[in-house]
Formats: structure tokens, sequence, C-alpha cells
């Protein structure tokens, strides 16, 4: 890695899926770090302004993770130019341009944002990352045998935070990708039923994939205790997916690190190994 910027780099939801990894990265690579959430070592809380500043204080680039409301978005890129910022690395995401209704407004602002902000950006676009079977939406779903969702067989080559966190530390400290927007994905596409079945055989038990219908999944939800605006995000990301514009495999992780990135496998034999779905 080729540290082009002596200052600190600001990481936003550096307690998050990717922010905790960008940090561990960046600090292995002896790169001076302010890891920013609401609840870490430097506190940061988009609803209130008044705790940009001392976030940003001595910040020569940002790892900008937008918040789902995009009102506050243009603002900090702005106050964030004004105190010495010089370089944006925006987390946003593959197909965001498909969505329909209010999921992904935050990415999109952090788009529009970072591109008339006057100094350089760059955009990564993942898509749907390994670890959300492990440590978010599905991780429950798993451990009970059962992952229903409305999906069809269309493939999602789903790719590994590890790779997303490499690629925007690399962006975040070398020349020469500025103006540039990067897809993430994975090597190959992989159904969600085939995804299923790659991870039970890991873990060694039986899960099973059941195909609903959005309008069971809708219900589905709401009977779980999800709160409808969550559920129609979710509802809205799905239509993506089923659209096919999540499916073809994209280049950025070969581009950015010059490697293919890591496997649906791989992950999924480590993380069986650590008894996540145990």
């Amino acid at each position: 890695m080729t540290t082009t910027h002596a200052e600190q780099i600001l990481v936003l939801g550096g307690t998050g899926k990717t922010g905790r990894r960008v940090v561990r990265r960046l600090r292995e690579a002896g790169v001076a770090v302010r890891a920013a959430s609401r609840s870490g070592e430097v506190r940061f809380d988009w609803s209130e302004p008044d705790s940009w500043a001392a976030a940003l204080e001595g910040a020569s680039a940002v790892y900008l993770v937008a918040p789902e409301d995009p009102a506050p978005v243009h603002d900090f890129v702005k106050r964030a130019v004004d105190a010495g910022v010089r370089r944006f690395v925006a987390l946003s995401g593959r197909g965001i341009e498909h969505v329909t209704g209010d999921f992904g407004q935050g990415m999109v602002a952090a788009e529009q944002a970072v591109r008339g902000s006057g100094v350089e950006w760059t955009v990564i676009q993942p898509n749907n990352f390994d670890q959300n079977f492990d440590e978010d939406l599905w991780l429950e779903p798993l451990r009970a045998g059962r992952l229903a969702l409305p999906i069809g067989d269309v493939p999602e080559p789903f790719v590994d935070v590890e790779d997303v966190a490499e690629v925007a530390a690399a962006l975040l400290t070398e020349d020469g990708h500025a103006g540039r927007v990067y897809e993430l994905s994975g090597p190959r596409g992989l159904t969600f039923a085939e995804a299923a079945e790659t991870i039970g055989r890991a873990a060694g038990r039986t899960i099973e994939y059941v195909e609903l219908t959005p309008e069971e999944y809708h219900r589905e939800l709401l009977g779980q205790g999800y709160p409808e605006a969550a559920v129609r995000m979710l509802g809205a990301l799905f239509e993506v997916h089923r659209g096919g514009h999540l499916a073809g495999v994209a280049d950025g992780v070969r581009q950015v690190l010059g490697r293919e990135p890591a496997s649906f496998e791989d992950y999924a034999a480590r993380t069986a190994a650590a008894g996540a779905w145990s």
C-alpha cells in the first residue's frame, strides 16, 4: 500500500461492517486513522452536526458511509472540504440507479455530493456482502435452518467485505483512482438457493431455501416485527435483484488490487469453521 496522505484518514461507520475492516487495514499499514461512529473512539452522529467538526479535525481523506437519510450528506461533504479534506471514498451500492422508493437514497446523495465536491473522489459500488449471511439480516434464518426470500433464480456474485475493505483502503491511500467508480463483486454468481446450500454444506447441516412471493415476504417480515419502512426498503432492494441488475460479475477488485476476489465457498468454509451457523 503506497500512502500518499501523511495526515489522518477519517473513517465513518468505524464500527460497522466495512468501516471497522477499513480501520484495521489502514492501521496495519501504519496509516493514522480516526474511527468515527456514534459509539466509537471518535464520536460522530449524522443527526448532530455539532459532532462533525471534531471528527474532521486534521483529516485529509474520508471514507464516506452515508446514513439512510440523505438530508445531511451534502452539508457534511461541504464542511469536510472546508475543513481540509481533499479525498473522498464513498460507499454506494451496485445497481443503486435502478432502486425505487426510499432505499439507498443516502448512498445516492453521497455519490452526488462527492462528485460535486471539487476535490478527489472515488465511488465503490459492491454487490450484496457475503457477510450478510453471518453478521446481518440472514444470520438467524440460517441458524434456524430456513432462508425464505422473494428472489427467484437470478444469480448474484456476492462479494466478501474483506475485499471491499481492502479496495477502500487502497483508494484512500493510493493515487490514480480519482473520478472513478468501481463495481465490486465476487468471482461468480450464485442463486440464493445455491448460497444456502453452500453454507449448509460448509456447516455440516441442512438449510432449506424457500421461495416467497414479494407479498408473502412482506407479510412474513411484518409478522416477525420488522418496521413497515424497513420492509418496504428490503422489498425495493430485492426488486432490483430480480431485475438482474446485480447478476453480472464485476472486475473492480481486480482493477484496484490486481487479483481475483475471494470466492463464496472460501467465505463459507472459514465462517462455518468459526461457528457462525452452529
